[in-house]
């Protein structure tokens, strides 16, 4: 329980005969910590953070090294893993895979690093929906390969080889719709 103190003089005037006398008694300055406003504020706040959340944000985050090629008859993007592949670099959901320069020079048809990174989250998705016992959300093989426009068409051959090896067999490619009535700068997939 709070006390409301009485008053305080100043260490100077604490002993004084007019002033320290009828003050000598010390003040409790340790008080009890009330627990449920405490966490009715964090519960508010919680509540606040879930209300403003969109979920339904951008599926493709845009890299400023990759530039869209353009389509006509295109489909939304859907949630799925997404390979990028700018001129320097191929990565997979934000991990690095290989460099293109290193990735030309190779004459193999797979990208071993990237099928070996698919292979793993094909994994843990099945594990996922087999512990959560999901029986209509089975593994469908979809990615999105998000691809400078510019990039030779042998990594490209090499990203859908490692892909599909992967078991990711139903791959998209991510554009730019032309001539839309969507606004500019909004993503889209071309299915081959």
């Amino acid at each position: 329980m709070i006390k409301i103190p009485g008053k305080r003089v100043g260490k100077r005037l604490e002993h004084s005969k007019v002033f320290g006398n009828h003050l000598h008694h010390k003040i409790p300055s340790n008080a009890d910590l009330l627990i449920t406003p405490l966490v009715d504020m964090f519960v508010i706040i919680v509540l606040f953070l879930i209300a403003n959340f969109s979920a339904t944000g951008d599926v493709l985050m845009m890299s400023k090294d990759i530039v869209l090629p353009e389509a006509n008859n295109v489909q939304d993007v859907q949630l799925v893993p997404v390979v990028m592949v700018s001129m320097e670099q191929v990565s997979v959901s934000g991990t690095v895979i290989g460099r293109v320069d290193d990735l030309t020079r190779e004459e193999y048809l797979n990208i071993p690093a990237l099928e070996e990174k698919l292979r793993d989250m094909k994994k843990q998705f099945e594990d996922l929906h087999s512990y959560a016992k999901d029986s209509e959300g089975g593994f469908k093989g979809d990615i999105n390969i998000q691809a400078h426009k510019e990039v030779q068409f042998k990594i490209i051959k090499r990203v859908m080889f490692s892909c599909a090896s992967a078991g990711y067999n139903n791959i998209n490619f991510a554009t730019m719709q032309l001539g839309s009535n969507k606004p500019a700068g909004e993503t889209a997939a071309a299915t081959p």
